[in-house]
């Protein structure tokens, strides 16, 4: 079942949409929001899958989905907790800068919480107000939970995801080392998130969705060229139901809670860094893992961050090359 919300208000409204995207049929009868369908799960749940099938079998109304209509799935959220599950990313950031990578980091999961009182829609602007900051992408897959008590074992946070999709974090790279100088955490360099216009529940991504982590590969274009093309199954040190129970270690998760991965980042086929897609590598999710792998071989990171007018796209392909929750697709502003 594949989930959306229609821009309508601050929280949008509930729609379900066909597995090909084409089409919508509007789910207000049943719920009038995707937070609301979340915070009685158990009982709404099956009657969007209803619907899902009646549109499905065009036995419904339906409407033309359009993706510049949708807002973020979750247009606000209780929470969004930001992970970095792939490893591979922080260590490579690290010894660009000659910092040593503590033993830690490979068994207890970083994890940051970000603001989650306004998202932005998958088509919509970056607004960024000054380039000096270095605003970057961060292609990354996220899920969404319904309620997870308090000390939740990895199964039973597992068995809490409720929807998977995909985000762009933005990050303001030039204010992290500043903030996170105060020992404090982010704040000013986490500005609002992008989210895919589809949110997809795990048992529609069938064999794709194993082990609390999506086997697809995660498309990411800048200005129309190829950037990353990275394996989100591989190379991903924590898989979201550790993520999960790591959020949930000292207090409860409410449902509408979004956890994402991080950056999803691969190494090499032999090991070393990953290398650009024009050299015959996966490529990148973000800019600052370009830079840093750039650090690493020349001494001398090169390549900008995004400026007014670059576009970025980010998406995952079924079998037929057709994305599985639509694109992410913005110009900074």
């Amino acid at each position: 079942m594949k989930l959306a919300s229609l821009k309508h208000g601050r929280d949008g409204k509930l729609v379900v949409v066909s597995d090909d995207l084409a089409w919508y049929a509007d789910a207000s009868h049943i719920c009038a929001t995707m937070q609301a369908a979340l915070d009685d799960w158990d009982r709404i749940a099956p009657h969007l899958q209803l619907l899902a099938t009646d549109l499905r079998n065009e036995a419904i109304p339906r409407e033309r989905f359009h993706e510049h209509a949708a807002d973020a799935p979750l247009p606000r959220a209780y929470q969004w907790a930001d992970g970095s599950a792939y490893v591979n990313h922080v260590a490579l950031v690290r010894q660009a800068r000659g910092a040593e990578m503590p033993d830690s980091f490979w068994h207890d999961p970083l994890m940051y919480q970000g603001g989650s009182d306004g998202f932005l829609a998958p088509r919509d602007p970056i607004p960024l107000a000054d380039e000096a900051w270095g605003c970057d992408m961060e292609a990354e897959v996220v899920v969404v939970t319904g309620d997870v008590p308090q000390g939740a074992s990895r199964e039973e946070a597992l068995a809490a995801v409720r929807l998977v999709g995909l985000t762009n974090d933005v990050s303001l790279r030039n204010l992290i080392p500043g903030e996170l100088g105060k020992g404090f955490g982010f704040f000013q360099s986490k500005p609002a998130s992008a989210f895919s216009p589809v949110f997809v529940t795990p048992d529609a991504l069938g064999d794709w969705w194993q082990g609390g982590k999506l086997h697809r590969k995660l498309m990411v274009d800048l200005n129309n060229a190829p950037l990353g093309r990275v394996e989100a199954g591989e190379d991903m040190t924590f898989d979201f139901g550790t993520l999960i129970a790591h959020a949930a270690k000292t207090r409860a998760l409410g449902a509408g809670t979004i956890v994402g991965s991080g950056t999803v980042s691969n190494r090499d086929a032999d090991g070393g860094p990953g290398r650009p897609v024009a050299d015959g590598g996966v490529g990148y999710c973000c800019l600052a893992e370009v830079r840093t792998v750039e650090t690493i071989r020349t001494g001398t990171a090169t390549t900008p961050f995004l400026k007014k007018g670059d576009t970025v796209r980010i998406w995952a392909e079924d079998d037929r090359h057709h994305p599985i929750f639509g694109t992410i697709e913005q110009t900074v502003a």
